[in-house]
């Protein structure tokens, strides 16, 4: 069972939190609340728009839009979207915040989230594409994990080596993703806003200079502490 005063409360509330909004929104299919057909397409369009980031409305617009960088974190364009953040919150979130406590890994996740989101608006300011979704914050608990758990291993599938199961250091697996997200984002350079590669770099620089700042007297080297989870981005 979870010990829910010592255990990681805040990446199982988040990872419930998520699944929940995404469950009894329109973009699941599973509320009948929202109709079918076009009338789906349409709510989904309204969710989006009302909760996610839209970057030249976040730069230009009204000082609501200042929130929006925060509730697009709870947002998820659909159900691998979903899956594929909460597994990496799920494997590399309880170690950072048993690490970090429950306040201060609430504050470095939403922190590092916001940062990337508008470094992300930024930096597209024109664009009128929606952004929704955990992956900044979850890059910033990644950039964590590697700075204070970097010997740490885990186990990893990768495509090209027939989806094996094979256990790596954190570093490697880590920067591994890292170097992925670099490549796509410089792909995505020359065709314009697609997936928002650049919110993963920006999340993960800062979640992991952040834990150099703050966390690195009281780092912690894993010892044999094993975790599972899915390196694919």
């Amino acid at each position: 069972m979870i010990d829910w005063r010592t255990g990681p409360t805040v990446t199982y509330g988040v990872i419930g939190l998520c699944c929940l909004l995404f469950v009894i929104g329109p973009v699941s299919g599973l509320n009948p609340a929202y109709g079918t057909g076009d009338t789906l397409l349409a709510a989904q369009s309204d969710h989006f728009a009302r909760w996610g980031v839209i970057p030249s409305e976040l730069m230009h617009g009204s000082p609501r839009t200042l929130l929006t960088p925060l509730t697009a974190l709870f947002v998820h364009g659909g159900w691998l979207h979903l899956l594929g953040n909460m597994l990496f919150l799920y494997v590399f979130g309880a170690m950072a915040e048993e690490h970090m406590g429950h306040v201060r890994f609430a504050l470095f996740y939403l922190g590092c989230g916001y940062f990337a989101l508008v470094a992300y608006a930024a930096a597209n300011a024109e664009s009128a594409q929606t952004l929704v979704g955990a992956s900044g914050a979850i890059s910033g608990v990644l950039g964590a994990f590697l700075c204070l758990f970097p010997r740490a291993r885990v186990t990893s599938l990768f495509p090209f080596l027939l989806f094996l199961p094979l256990r790596f250091p954190a570093w490697i697996v880590l920067i591994f993703w890292f170097v992925l997200q670099w490549v796509a984002e410089a792909r995505n350079a020359s065709s314009g806003p697609g997936v928002a590669y650049l919110a993963h770099l920006v999340g993960f620089g800062t979640g992991f200079l952040l834990a150099w700042g703050c966390f690195r007297r009281t780092r912690v080297k894993a010892q044999s502490t094993a975790t599972e989870g899915d390196s694919q981005p």
